[in-house]
């Protein structure tokens, strides 16, 4: 790290109004897993917002609004059941509130049904001055992360049970970056939090140092004939550019596959996908950026992508952009979600980032995936395997809903608490729902994460059973340990329910993979089908989960989404409520106290 240094300060203290074009998603229907279309004119958008505007204020004992408040709507979803929700992020007497979300709940006649909150408080920070400077938080906020303080907003903190006015500061150094938040009054450092979310955490790279394991993973073969059906020459008659044109990837780990470039002109590629936003991979060149716009275009003159071999730069690039786009159709096909942020924008990501960078990253920054390429020590291979594409674009996703934060990060960048548990739990459904979506033969579909990493335990984490997992220290059932702990081992817990959901308990062999699922106190639970079970977890976390979630609220968030999709009798329903039970998740042992 190099020496604390402040390179400018600034405060702001103005929002973002609500985003345009707003659009609702489709979910899986109830019952049938057929996919209904949802309404999305910007006009009905808006007159939905302001009325759960309206409603916010109206019940405010419920939804914790009051005087100084303004709400920023970030989200529409119009169920095709009637139901209407808006996502809102708060500010007070112009202050930016961290932990201020709220979900409004209307039915299909826009009267209020209920609110889903973040703050179980009133957001009114106790003093109103601060008596700090912009200046002063910056200079403590560049030593505690150790890096260059790059501005400081005022803010109100709010997350931590009680308001305090804050400065929230931007912390980076040549390979990091991190958001500060300190108090306004003590001066006192309130959470240092990295603003990326590294795939392998520092915990897990300090384990596999200390058992002195090499990761030097399989890789597919890439074929020299382009995949049946999947790829082709280039060629498309095309008598105007750019135009979309399929070509070839012959990547590391997933063999040959089918890509779709922009042929420029007569002759000339890009790896740009114009089918799917204009989503895009760059090279970094080893450089740090976190500006897509830095990063060199991958071009070429034969539509081919790679060699299957890290001779050649273009290989991991064809795996990134695979990887990317899978992703995104996963996503569509399933959700008629339109990209990460449902804006119909492109996907973006970056490779050969950094130097000897072993890890790979969602970048909120740049709004991109980084890969690094390994530090050819300990790890010998870029991270660009699909389910970990899968797993850090869902963090996107989750970024761009639900905003599940940790409750605190230590030193070394570790993170903890059930709601980071919780994101992390989501990005390992979902990426290996990627892989199922995908069908690849040389990655075939499994309820594993990061099987292809050359473990020594052969996989990093597992649904059915996560506390096989030793690395990390997964758990597969809450206790009250979950509050302090780190953000993988603790997901273990909403994996696990979610494995119960859609396959059930006991042993069982699925694709070729010997799964043996073992509940609380042996209950016995039959699964509902994977479809049904991501339909569920996806509705609970876009409608029902906020920044603050945790696991006793995310089975209430399921259990209000299963009664959306397929009724409050249905055995849909039935089986959410049974699959937390069996890992010791019930109404019964709520916490009284949040932590």
């Amino acid at each position: 790290m190099r020496r604390p240094h402040i390179r400018t300060v600034a405060v702001a203290v103005a929002v973002a109004t609500a985003a345009t074009g707003l659009a609702g998603t489709a979910f899986a229907g109830p019952g049938t897993g057929e996919r209904h279309a949802t309404a999305s004119a910007s006009s009905n958008a808006a007159v939905v917002v302001e009325a759960a505007r309206t409603a916010a204020f109206a019940h405010a004992s419920a939804t914790g609004v009051s005087k100084g408040d303004e709400l920023h709507a970030q989200d529409v979803m119009l169920d095709p059941e009637g139901a209407r929700h808006v996502r809102f992020v708060r500010t007070h007497d112009g202050l930016p509130v961290l932990g201020g979300d709220l979900v409004v709940h209307l039915d299909g006649k826009l009267g209020y049904t209920g609110v889903t909150r973040a703050a179980g408080h009133t957001v009114k920070p106790a003093a109103a001055k601060a008596r700090l400077t912009a200046a002063q938080a910056a200079a403590t906020a560049a030593r505690a992360a150790k890096g260059d303080a790059s501005g400081a907003r005022l803010v109100v903190d709010a997350r931590a049970g009680a308001s305090a006015l804050a400065y929230q500061v931007t912390v980076t150094d040549q390979d990091t970056a991190r958001t500060v938040v300190v108090d306004a009054v003590t001066g006192k450092v309130r959470s240092n939090t990295p603003t990326r979310d590294e795939f392998l955490s520092p915990k897990l790279l300090d384990a596999l140092r200390e058992r002195g394991e090499t990761l030097d993973p399989a890789t597919g073969t890439a074929s020299a004939a382009a995949a049946s059906g999947l790829a082709g020459s280039g060629a498309t008659g095309a008598t105007s550019y750019p135009s979309a044109a399929k070509g070839t990837g012959k990547t590391l780990f997933v063999g040959t596959v089918g890509l779709t470039a922009t042929q420029t002109s007569r002759g000339h590629y890009q790896l740009k996908d114009p089918s799917r936003y204009g989503t895009e991979t760059r090279d970094a060149k080893g450089s740090y950026t976190e500006k897509f716009g830095s990063g060199a275009k991958f071009t070429n003159t034969t539509n081919v992508w790679g060699n299957g071999a890290t001779s050649s730069r273009v290989t991991v690039a064809a795996d990134a952009q695979y990887g990317v786009t899978k992703t995104l159709d996963f996503y569509k096909s399933t959700f008629q979600r339109k990209g990460i942020r449902n804006n119909s924008k492109a996907a973006q990501a970056m490779v050969h980032w950094g130097k000897k960078v072993a890890n790979a990253f969602w970048d909120p920054t740049c709004n991109c995936m980084l890969y690094g390429d390994g530090d050819g020590q300990m790890f010998k291979k870029p991270l660009v395997v699909l389910d970990v594409t899968g797993h850090e674009l869902t963090h996107g996703v989750v970024e761009a809903t639900a905003n599940l934060q940790p409750t605190f990060v230590d030193a070394d960048g570790n993170q903890y608490g059930e709601p980071g548990s919780l994101n992390e739990s989501l990005a390992d459904i979902f990426g290996s729902n990627v892989e199922f979506y995908a069908k690849n033969a040389k990655d075939t579909p499994d309820y594993l994460v990061g099987e292809k990493l050359g473990l020594a335990q052969k996989f990093l984490r597992r649904l059915d059973r996560p506390s096989l997992d030793k690395l990390e220290g997964t758990v597969d059932y809450w206790s009250p340990k979950l509050y302090d702990m780190e953000v993988h081992a603790g997901s273990g817990v909403s994996s696990h329910a979610y494995y119960l959901l859609a396959e059930g308990s006991g042993k069982k062999k699925i694709g070729g993979v010997d799964y043996n699922s073992p509940t609380y106190r042996n209950l016995q639970v039959k699964g509902i089908g994977r479809a049904k079970a991501t339909a569920i977890y996806y509705r609970a976390l876009t409608r029902y989960m906020v920044s603050s979630t945790d696991f006793h609220q995310a089975r209430t968030a399921t259990l209000k989404a299963a009664k959306d999709l397929y009724g409050a009798n249905s055995t849909e329903y039935k089986t959410v409520d049974k699959s937390w039970a069996a890992v010791n998740v019930t109404a019964a042992n709520t916490p009284r106290a949040r932590h």
